[in-house]
């Protein structure tokens, strides 16, 4: 008889509530995929793909270190089985009591520590603890980068746009150290994507900013994300794709 399992490909995702991580998670669905999701939230049930809720777990990224018990439950839904993509999606830019933009001056340095746990520290010490697993499927890693990791950005935070250009950078490292595992490790950099987190004023850089003169979708995204992560693009390592309508030109 043969296993049931053999051809399953399997996924972890952070940050799968909303927008582009919802996509995501429908996108690999769609497609066979089992995905394990993992966010700060519990599963809500607005979610209903296949097997959502039994491949959930609730972590906070920010206190994720490399023997964090949480990330052995992680590590105990995924079994044995090799991993064939990890997609480090999750990311915080905290807002001022009164929602405003935090800059260089108004953010605390607890506030740069969290955002940095969670944007920067995370996907590094999930890419380590899942080493073997992804190595043995000779998968992919992507990391959501943004178009505020290479501008200063009018509503995205100091400490947000930032840990996005780290990221970036730590993508091309990744690149580099997991390459010789048959690991790929590439970045996606959205820009202006329709999703509920959306700032007032952001009508004003689709009509000035972005040649195509509109928003993407969370389904554009999750679209490249599947890219990078299926053979036609097994050569593509080390690259960070830009998703923003040529916002950045």
């Amino acid at each position: 008889m043969s296993d049931p399992h053999a051809e399953r490909k399997n996924l972890i995702l952070t940050g799968a509530s909303r927008g582009i991580g919802h996509a995501t998670v429908k996108r690999f669905s769609a497609a066979g995929w089992r995905v394990l999701t993992v966010s700060r939230q519990a599963f809500s049930e607005d979610c209903p793909w296949e097997g959502g809720k039994e491949n959930h777990v609730q972590l906070d990224l920010a206190e994720l270190t490399d023997d964090l018990a949480a990330g052995d439950e992680l590590r105990q839904r995924l079994g044995n089985e090799p991993l064939h993509a990890l997609i480090n999606n999750a990311g915080i830019s905290p807002k001022g009591e009164n929602g405003e933009r935090l800059n260089t001056l108004t953010t605390d340095i607890e506030g740069w520590q969290r955002v940095f746990a969670v944007n920067l520290f995370a996907p590094v010490i999930l890419a380590r603890m899942f080493k073997d697993q992804l190595a043995a499927a000779q998968g992919s890693i992507v990391n959501v980068t943004s178009i505020a990791g290479s501008r200063v950005h009018p509503f995205a935070g100091a400490a947000y746009g930032t840990s996005k250009a780290a990221l970036a950078a730590l993508t091309r490292e990744m690149a580099a150290d997991f390459g010789p595992l048959g690991v790929r490790v590439n970045a996606i950099a959205p820009g202006e994507i329709d999703t509920s987190i959306l700032s007032p004023g952001t009508d004003k850089i689709v009509q000035e900013e972005i040649p195509m003169r509109r928003l993407g979708t969370p389904e554009e995204v999750a679209a490249t994300i599947y890219f990078l992560c299926t053979p036609p693009s097994t050569y593509v390592n080390g690259a960070e794709i830009h998703i923003n309508g040529g916002q950045h030109v």
